[in-house]
Order: structure tokens, then C-alpha cells, then sequence
């Protein structure tokens, strides 16, 4: 059946301006934008029903096959849509400058708000594909260590052989330098490389230094996010860590936040870049019960336990940062230095 490609332009733009993406007065614009991309010179209004959708999958879909008939996508796969896909939704996309001040004004306001409001722009925008992220699969049970969850994440595509067909015979580039960098936002992506167009990043200070909080893609947890360092340097756990650590929380008191290992393998998967895990969720081991607790000589002020997991934790909590932040480093250094000669 072949698709009136004319109502599914309208039909996406009704829904920018239904999620807030665009305003009515951004209409025209918005839809001249669309079909360039879709090498269209003219345009016929069409009527078509009301309706309201809670994602624009559906049409972009209907868009895409229309594109693939039409030669516009080079391969049906998903790869080639995804490329095109955030291209699409960009045309319903405000500057990252507006996205900033509206972020950082309701911030003023309640940082659960600017965080809510952000999460839901990175949903309308199919950033985060939730068409996809609703098949993943999660499980709960109960053990010695509390009620554990188990997830399983199928919205990551499967890799493309026709894609890595394609990068074979692609000029390397090394722009941006990894998934990461902050040069993502906006960028139109390649076949070995995501899209990014429909992406916005929001910038944070931590430690004097430039940061960006954005949101995964492939959601493990709830609005899980990432804090990434502005700058491309890699992965090193350090004292700096813990002071950017918990100077987020005190910017964020309503998430969590955590970095993986600097170390390969057991580590995080992307080690050439410095970044952090976070998110409004609350893992089993936050609720874990205190095995025994303990007393560190020159932090008689700050609460220490050994919690009751299947790995080596220890608790601290205090109402002073930087005392967390010393203790955190003498653990760290102390752990650097431990060899189990058993």
C-alpha cells in the first residue's frame, strides 16, 4: 500500500506541536524543513483525523518506507532508518540554547521538574526510542541481600552486516572522537557512527570543571542519564571523582549517581572517556542492611559500615562532603595498594 506522504508530514507535525516540540507559529518552517529532506518540492494540505499519540514511531515508520521506495535511503535496515529518523525529528527540535534556558529556569524552580520536563523532551524527540526501551525485561526476586532486580536490555539495535559492509569502504574519521564527546549533539551520524541530530546536551559545572547531563538512549533504569566530562580525557578514578561525585547529588538530591571501574573488562565500556552513571532510581544495594559497622582512625565523625553483599562494600555517610570525599580517597589509595596473597 503506498503511503500519503503528505498526511504523514502532517501527522508529525501535529505531533511536535501536541508534545511541545514546536509551537503552531513553527509549523511552516518545520514542514519546509521536512521535505527537503524528503527531496520534495511541493506540498498538498490534506485533512486528516485528530488524534493524539504518545510516540511519533508509528509515522516515522510510515516516512521511512515512503524514503526507502523513493531511493532516498540507500538500505531498508535499521541503520540506514535510524540515520534518517533523528534527521527527521530535528526539524521539530528548538536551538540547544533554548533547550539550556528552559532546562536551567524550571531548575530554579524544582530540579525535579527540569529533569522531568528534560526526560520527556528526550522521549517526544525519539532520542529515546520507547517503542524500543518498552521491550526490555526486568525481573525481581528475593535473597540474603535483599530484594534483587534482574534486566535484560533489547533496545540496543542489532549490528547491521550491510552497515558494516558499508564502513568498510567509508573514509575513517575520527570526528566526533567517541559516543561521548560533546560534539554528538547534532551531529548527522554515518553508518558506523549514531545519529545525533535530534540530540540535546545540558551543561553542568562539577568540580570547576565543564560537564554535560544527558540521558541514555537504551534506559537500563529509570531516566538513567549520563554525566560526561567536556573535555575527551579518559577514565581515572581519583580524589576529583568523589568531589564531583556528591557535589551532583547536592545538585541533584533527587538522583544517584555513580562511576564505573577506570579498568578494562570489569570496567566501564567506554574507557577513553571520563563519565559517570546516574539517574532517578534506587538500586538493591542502597537498601542493603549494614553487616557491621566499623570506626576509621581520624573519621571517628563519620558513620562506616561493612554492608552485607556479595562484594566488598563499605557504607559512609556524613553531613560533610569534603570528610566523605578524604575518606573515600584514603579507601581508594588503601585498596590500590592491597594484594590478597591467599
Amino acid at each position: 500500500m503506498s503511503v500519503n506522504i503528505y498526511k504523514e508530514i502532517k501527522r508529525l507535525i501535529n505531533y511536535g506541536i501536541q508534545k511541545g516540540l514546536i509551537q503552531e507559529q513553527d509549523e511552516i518552517y518545520s514542514r519546509n524543513r521536512i521535505l527537503e529532506i524528503l527531496h520534495l518540492d511541493d506540498y498538498e494540505d490534506v485533512l486528516i483525523d485528530e488524534e493524539e499519540l504518545e510516540e511519533p514511531q508509528f509515522i516515522l515508520d510510515e516516512i521511512l518506507d515512503y524514503a526507502y521506495s523513493e531511493k532516498i535511503l540507500a538500505e531498508n535496515t535499521v541503520t540506514y532508518r535510524d540515520l534518517l529518523d533523528a534527521k527527521l525529528m530535528d526539524c521539530l527540535m528548538a536551538r540547544p540554547s533554548e533547550i539550556i534556558k528552559s532546562f536551567w529556569s524550571e531548575y530554579r524552580i524544582s530540579p525535579s521538574l527540569a529533569t522531568d520536563n528534560y526526560y520527556k523532551l528526550s522521549t517526544a524527540s525519539n532520542y529515546i526510542k520507547t517503542q524500543r526501551t518498552n521491550k526490555n525485561l526486568s525481573w525481581k526476586n528475593n535473597t540474603d541481600f535483599g530484594e534483587l532486580e534482574i534486566t535484560i536490555n533489547l533496545s540496543k539495535p542489532e549490528k547491521d552486516p550491510k552497515a558494516i559492509a558499508a564502513a568498510k569502504d567509508m573514509k575513517s574519521s575520527s570526528y566526533p572522537l567517541c559516543l561521548l564527546c560533546k560534539e554528538n549533539e547534532g551531529y548527522a551520524g554515518r553508518v558506523n557512527h549514531p545519529a545525533r541530530q535530534n540530540h540535546r546536551i545540558i551543561p553542568i559545572q562539577l568540580n570547576n570543571e565543564e560537564w554535560f547531563f544527558q540521558f541514555s538512549p537504551y534506559v537500563y533504569y529509570n531516566e538513567h542519564s549520563i554525566v560526561l566530562k567536556g573535555s575527551h580525557d579518559p577514565m581515572k578514578i581519583t580524589k576529583a571523582t568523589f568531589d564531583r561525585l556528591l557535589e551532583f547529588v547536592e545538585q541533584f538530591p533527587h538522583y544517584f549517581i555513580g562511576s564505573n571501574a577506570d579498568l578494562p573488562i570489569v570496567g566501564g565500556s567506554i574507557l577513553s572517556h571520563d563519565h559517570f552513571q546516574s539517574g532517578n532510581y534506587t538500586f538493591a544495594m542502597e537498601r542493603a542492611q549494614i553487616l557491621r559497622e566499623m570506626d576509621i582512625e581520624g573519621f571517628e565523625d563519620v558513620e562506616v559500615g561493612i554492608v552485607k553483599w556479595p562484594l566488598s562494600v563499605i557504607r559512609t555517610r556524613s553531613k560533610d562532603r569534603y570528610r566523605l570525599t578524604q575518606l573515600a580517597d584514603l579507601i581508594l589509595k588503601s585498596w590500590n595498594n592491597y594484594s590478597d596473597e591467599s
